[in-house]
């Protein structure tokens, strides 16, 4: 695995650009400020071979048509080493019928995941890794989401928030409180005329 720029900093928030990695994945060498220009949701899991990871994967794996059709890629994380992720890719296709397709990365140092704060500097584990990233296409950081190793993630929800994130990405509209794709966006609150009471939760295509 090699690294590039400084990775010992603060954990990235939303709003910092994505900092930039290379190492060995499932599908070749990777280094992620070659996605520019594209979505990316960049996930990070404790280890192959654990039983909540592998229905995630397999689910993303699922929906991988769907990803692909809002440009977005998907990239995984662990500690594991590459030989460990090619054979548990190969057990989540026997077992859950299931081809994992996009990239996972190997991180045995742990240089990657402390960088992004997926794991305390002070860890000596991966056991709390299970932290999300969608990054735009310039490479910053729009949402972050952190689940506990014992709950899993919702590709659904995932997908959702990369909908929600791009319909919004134009800074001209917002994504109310479930927002599904197609639905109305809220219009950015102005300031308060005296015949509007709604002026601050208009939808767009209010009147």
């Amino acid at each position: 695995m090699d690294t590039t720029g400084n990775l010992e900093h603060r954990s990235p928030r939303i709003g910092d650009v994505a900092p930039d990695f290379r190492a060995r994945s499932t599908t070749g060498d990777f280094q992620l400020s070659k996605q520019r220009g594209r979505w990316v949701i960049f996930f990070s899991h404790p280890a192959d071979f654990t039983p909540v990871c592998s229905t995630e994967f397999a689910e993303l794996a699922r929906c991988q048509a769907e990803f692909d059709a809002l440009e977005v890629s998907l990239v995984g994380l662990s500690v594991d080493s590459l030989y460990s992720h090619l054979a548990w890719v190969r057990a989540i296709r026997e077992t859950l019928g299931e081809v994992v397709r996009f990239p996972i990365i190997e991180d045995p140092t742990m240089a990657i995941g402390r960088a992004y704060g997926m794991i305390d500097d002070t860890s000596a584990d991966s056991t709390a890794m299970r932290s999300t990233f969608f990054i735009d296409p310039d490479g910053v950081i729009q949402a972050i989401t952190c689940y506990p190793h014992n709950v899993g993630r919702s590709v659904e929800e995932m997908l959702r928030l990369a909908k929600a994130l791009k319909a919004v990405a134009d800074g001209n509209h917002l994504a109310p409180e479930g927002w599904r794709n197609g639905a109305p966006l809220l219009q950015p609150p102005g300031e308060m005329p005296d015949d509007r009471p709604d002026w601050f939760c208009r939808f767009e295509d209010a009147r």
